[in-house]
C-alpha cells in the first residue's frame, strides 16, 4: 500500500513539473491527490490497531522503574463501565487503602449536574493491567472504583454501596456466588451476529452451535479466548467459558466468589471483554434478547448461589427455605434482574415465565434450578436462572442475599417434577 501511494504522488509531482504553471492546473493536480488517496486509502480509519508493527512500536517502550499506570474503573448512569489513567509510585498499588481517591465530570455520564459536576471515585478492588504488560517486575493495574458525592454520599447510581450494605455483618455466612455472563458478539454493523448473513439468519436452526467446534460452527473463539486469558492474568476467578445455544452468543463464568467480590469481578471482566472487543474490532452486546425474530435463545446470568450452611450437612433444607423466599419476593427480584428480561422470561428457550416462579431439580425450564449432584448429596448449591445478561450484578448478589438471610416464613413452593417439567 505505501509503495503504491508513494508512486502515485510520484507521478502526480512529476507531471505538474512540466504542466503550465496555472491557478487551474494546480487545482487540478490537487483535486487528483485527493482523489487518488481517497481511493487508496480505507474509509474507515483507526484500523491501527490490528497491526502488531504499530503496536509493538510502544509496547517496546520501556516502563521508569519508578511509576506505574494505573486504571481508574467505574460503572455509569446506565450501568456501563467507564475509565481513566493516570500515573502513580509503585507502593500505592500495594494495597486499595493506599491508592488516592480521584474524581470526574460527572455531567458527562449522567451521574451529576454541570453546575456541580465533581464525582468522587473510591478505589475498591486491584487487578493487574493485561492490556500494559511489564517485565521488570511491577504490575500495571486495573481498579474497581465506586461513586460519591464531594461529600462522601453514595451516588444513586452505586449500586456496590447498596450491595456492600447486604453484606455487612454476615461474614460468617461465607456465601459464594458464581455467575454465568452470557453475550452475543456482532459485526461493528451492530445489527449482524458473528456467523450470521448480513440482513437474514443461518441456514441452520439453532442445535449444532453450542460448546461447538469448526467454521461453521463457532463464531468468535478467539475472541473469548484472549478474554479467558485477560481475566485469568488480571486476577479475576474466571472458571470456565464456552459457546451458546445461538451463534454468536458465548458465555464464561466467574466465581466463586465471595460475597462483595463477585460484583467487582464480574464488572471488572465486562471492562476487560469491551476492551478486547476493541482489538478484535467486534461489537459486544450484553441484551438479553438480541435477536427478536425467529427460534432464538436469549442470553442471561445465571447465578449460583451457596452459604456454608448450603455446603454442610442438611444444606439441601436450607436451600429449599432460601428458594420458597426467593420466590415470595419474586417481584421484586425481578425488578433489578436486568432491563428487557421480559423478551428473554417467556417460558421458552430454556427459561420461566417472568410471570411465575418456579423450581425444580435439573430443570433449566424453571425460575431456579437444583442439580442433581446436590440433590444427590443433600447439600452444596442452587441457581439463580432469572438474571438477565445485561443485570446490574451488585444489585443481583445484594439483593439475593438481603432476601435469603431475611428472617420470614415463606409459603413452601411445590417443586416442578420432570412429569411437569
Amino acid at each position: 500500500m505505501k509503495f503504491t501511494i508513494a508512486l502515485v504522488l510520484s507521478y502526480l509531482s512529476v507531471a505538474s513539473a512540466f504542466a503550465p504553471s496555472s491557478s487551474s492546473v494546480s487545482t487540478r493536480i490537487a483535486s487528483s491527490t485527493s482523489t487518488s488517496l481517497n481511493v487508496l486509502l480505507p474509509k474507515q480509519t483507526g484500523q491501527s490497531a490490528l497491526d502488531p508493527a504499530v503496536i509493538a512500536k510502544y509496547d517496546d517502550l520501556p516502563f521508569p522503574a519508578d511509576k506505574i499506570m494505573a486504571e481508574y474503573v467505574w460503572v455509569d448512569a446506565a450501568g456501563n463501565p467507564r475509565s481513566k489513567t493516570r500515573t502513580l509510585t509503585p507502593d500505592r498499588a500495594a494495597s486499595v487503602d493506599k491508592l488516592p481517591k480521584w474524581n470526574f465530570d460527572g455531567s458527562s455520564t449522567d451521574q451529576a449536574p454541570g453546575d456541580d459536576s465533581e464525582v468522587i471515585l473510591k478505589p475498591q478492588a486491584i487487578f493487574r493491567d493485561p492490556f500494559r504488560p511489564r517485565s521488570d517486575g511491577l504490575d500495571n493495574i486495573l481498579v474497581m472504583c465506586d461513586t460519591y458525592t464531594p461529600a462522601g454520599q453514595p451516588l444513586p447510581s452505586n449500586t456496590r454501596a447498596i450491595a456492600a450494605k447486604a453484606f455487612e455483618g454476615k461474614e460468617h455466612e461465607e456465601i459464594w456466588f458464581g455467575l454465568e455472563q452470557e453475550f452475543t458478539l456482532f459485526n461493528l454493523d451492530e445489527k449482524t451476529p458473528l456467523g450470521w448473513p448480513q440482513g437474514g439468519m443461518p441456514a441452520r436452526p439453532q442445535g449444532p452451535y453450542y460448546c461447538s467446534v469448526g467454521p461453521e460452527n463457532s463464531f468468535g473463539r478467539h475472541v473469548v479466548d484472549a478474554h479467558y486469558k485477560a481475566c485469568l492474568y488480571a486476577g479475576i476467578n474466571v472458571s470456565g467459558s464456552n459457546g451458546e445455544v445461538m451463534p454468536g452468543q458465548q458465555e464464561y463464568q466467574v466465581g466463586p466468589c465471595v460475597g462483595i467480590e463477585a460484583g467487582d469481578q464480574l464488572m471488572m471482566s465486562r471492562y476487560i471483554l469491551q476492551r478486547v472487543c476493541e482489538d478484535f474490532q467486534v461489537y459486544c452486546s450484553f441484551h438479553p434478547k438480541p435477536i427478536t425474530t425467529g427460534d432464538w435463545n436469549g442470553a442471561g446470568m445465571h447465578t449460583n448461589i451457596s452459604t456454608k450452611a448450603m455446603r454442610e450437612e442438611g444444606g439441601i433444607e436450607v436451600i429449599r427455605k432460601a428458594i420458597d423466599k426467593l420466590g415470595a419476593r419474586h417481584t421484586e427480584h425481578i425488578a433489578v434482574y436486568g432491563t428487557g428480561n421480559e423478551l428473554r422470561l417467556t417460558g421458552k428457550h430454556e427459561t420461566a415465565s417472568i410471570t411465575q416462579f418456579s423450581y425444580g431439580v435439573a430443570n433449566r425450564g424453571a425460575s431456579v434450578r437444583i442439580g442433581r449432584d446436590t440433590e444427590a448429596e443433600g447439600k452444596g448449591y442452587f441457581e439463580d436462572r432469572r438474571p438477565a445478561s445485561n443485570c446490574d450484578p451488585y444489585l443481583v448478589t445484594g439483593k439475593i442475599m438481603s432476601t435469603i438471610m431475611e428472617d420470614f416464613e415463606a409459603p413452601v413452593i411445590k417443586p416442578l417434577d420432570k412429569e411437569e417439567a
